[in-house]
């Protein structure tokens, strides 16, 4: 019984905390990311676009890339870039983050979203 109740709880702690993020694949998010490169880059040191360059956005605070004017909303979110935030946010950006500047409409599929995050990952 008691095995069971740590299970029950182990599990009820993963739901409560989000889905955990499954590591996807990085080609697969190349592809994907053709859908963002109008508005961003992943090149080290590459220039901003209509978005900010995202070259090792995963662990970084959002609103904070050197010469890149942010939404207010963005710059104040407080938001730290990992998987689950950017398993959220990219799947509707403006639900996300009510005054984001982002117009993109975002990823339906979990599995795209899983993608684009390995590959932004990746060493580039």
């Amino acid at each position: 019984m008691r095995k069971m109740t740590l299970a029950l709880a182990a599990v009820s702690m993963s739901v409560i905390g989000g889905a955990a993020f499954a590591e996807g694949d990085p080609g697969a998010g190349a592809k994907v990311f053709n859908k963002c490169k109008a508005c961003h880059t992943i090149k080290e040191g590459g220039k901003h676009k209509v978005g900010p360059n995202l070259h090792n956005i995963v662990g970084r605070a959002a609103g904070v890339a050197e010469g890149y004017r942010y939404s207010k909303a963005m710059a104040k979110s407080g938001i730290t870039w990992d998987e689950a935030t950017l398993i959220a946010y990219l799947e509707k950006p403006r639900k996300y983050l009510k005054g984001t500047k982002m117009s993109f409409a975002g990823l339906k599929k979990l599995a795209d979203r899983e993608n684009v995050i390995t590959y932004l990952k990746a060493p580039q």
